[in-house]
């Protein structure tokens, strides 16, 4: 049985999944984000031969989230793609795959740092910036904690380590302090940076933060003062 968060995000009912998805019941929304889709070609393209399953075994858990919620809407918050040429390098079954799950649903691509542009061959708006229903979807986070209440952004990747067992366990994370978000990433070929890194310093009021970590079948929801370096 799948165990799931409810959570609020400036004043806005959110569920998050185990799988790394947020999903916002009152619009119908699904996020994710940072799918770094084509991981493996773009490495090729520089060189260095990585196993080509990351867009697949990806795809799969997009395809996972959306029967499990059957959204309306797929806001898909940048770095959908490892660099500008993935989209257009897309095997054919794949770019095929996507389209299916696109079709019959309002479909963003935020611009991200790896992929500033439309996803080339793929229909869906590409936009910098998202708001509605009191929130902010972007890329990257903006410093600081004034005025940003209702942001929801992707980017950093992070990820929190507890004790369970007597024994140190890491796993991505959802990072939220009830105002703003940072989602883990979704993609299966990344890595995650700690949530007590000096890049998330300042971006949550500490005393409210969450780690809501991603478990195999359920999230475990860990205040910030409890999770070890």
């Amino acid at each position: 049985m799948i165990r799931t968060a409810d959570i609020d995000i400036n004043g806005t009912a959110a569920i998050c999944d185990p799988i790394g998805a947020l999903y916002l019941p009152g619009s119908r929304t699904l996020v994710v984000s940072d799918l770094h889709l084509e991981t493996g070609a773009a490495h090729a393209r520089r060189g260095m031969l990585l196993p080509p399953y990351d867009t697949g075994l990806t795809l799969k858990l997009l395809q996972a989230a959306l029967d499990r919620y059957g959204p309306s809407r797929v806001i898909s918050l940048g770095d959908s793609f490892h660099d500008r040429h993935g989209a257009g390098a897309l095997p054919e079954a794949s770019q095929a795959q996507i389209m299916a799950m696109m079709r019959g649903r309002d479909w963003f691509w935020i611009a991200g740092n790896h992929d500033p542009d439309h996803p080339a061959g793929l229909p869906g708006d590409c936009v910098g910036a998202l708001q509605f229903d009191g929130l902010c979807f972007r890329h990257e986070p903006l410093g600081g904690t004034a005025d940003t209440a209702g942001e929801v952004a992707g980017h950093l990747h992070p990820a929190a380590r507890v004790v369970r067992r007597g024994r140190g366990v890491r796993r991505p994370c959802f990072a939220t302090d009830g105002l703003r978000l940072i989602m883990p990433s979704f993609g299966v070929t990344t890595g995650g940076l700690n949530l007590r890194n000096a890049a998330f310093q300042g971006l949550f009021h500490q005393s409210l933060l969450t780690a809501h970590l991603l478990g195999r079948e359920r999230i475990y929801s860990v205040p910030f003062d409890r999770l070890i370096g």
